[in-house]
């Protein structure tokens, strides 16, 4: 009873850390509008979350809470990731129209791969939610409750990954309009630079 306590309590901790609008999740309902590696991609963040977060339960959350010099070299590295992405979407939104899987619109697989592994693991968010938040949360369980915990809060990943990856495609007869594509990349261009500018800002206020 208790170990099924720690998932429960791991998989809403989890699932409130990562449905909140990001870079992630913004990329991952853009592929899934396209149709586009879909399951590849939605496997990459479940897997590179399951794995930050068994790093964290595993006690990696202490250390990396003491190494302001590697979370300083990710979000200078976040930042102009996130800022060059949401260049790319505004350019995107000057030039809408309409996108459809079968047109064979979109980045190659090696390209989505990569995109989606620098949204992962370009941001600190990353490494301060999942690994030390979460981590250092799971102290709270000892044994196999603290295994139970981790794994509640992967579950929660694959949960979510997968039906926003697949559940996009419920969005697309309002796709086929390519004003919808305009003021989707405008709103991915917003949240990508506004996360660019608030890593900055993290980034020169710890100097």
């Amino acid at each position: 009873m208790l170990s099924l306590s720690a998932a429960v309590s791991g998989f809403f901790l989890g699932a409130s850390l990562i449905i909140a609008i990001g870079a992630q999740n913004a990329f991952i309902l853009r592929q899934g509008l396209l149709r586009s590696h879909v399951f590849v991609l939605c496997l990459i963040c479940a897997l590179s979350d399951a794995v930050l977060i068994a790093a964290g339960v595993g006690g990696l959350g202490t250390l990396v809470s003491r190494s302001p010099v590697l979370i300083e070299v990710v979000t200078l590295g976040g930042a102009i990731f996130l800022g060059s992405y949401s260049v790319i979407a505004f350019r995107r939104a000057m030039k809408p129209h309409a996108m459809r899987a079968e047109t064979g619109n979109g980045l190659s697989l090696r390209a989505a791969v990569a995109t989606c592994l620098a949204f992962t693991f370009l941001n600190p968010h990353v490494y301060l939610d999942t690994v030390v938040l979460l981590g250092s949360l799971s102290a709270a369980y000892q044994g196999a409750g603290r295994v139970a915990y981790g794994a509640g809060a992967a579950l929660a990943s694959f949960v979510w990954f997968f039906a926003l990856g697949y559940g996009a495609r419920l969005l697309q007869p309002v796709f086929a309009r390519p004003a919808a594509w305009r003021v989707l990349d405008i709103v991915i261009g917003i949240v990508m630079g506004l996360l660019a500018l608030s890593l900055l800002v993290r980034f020169f206020a710890g100097d």
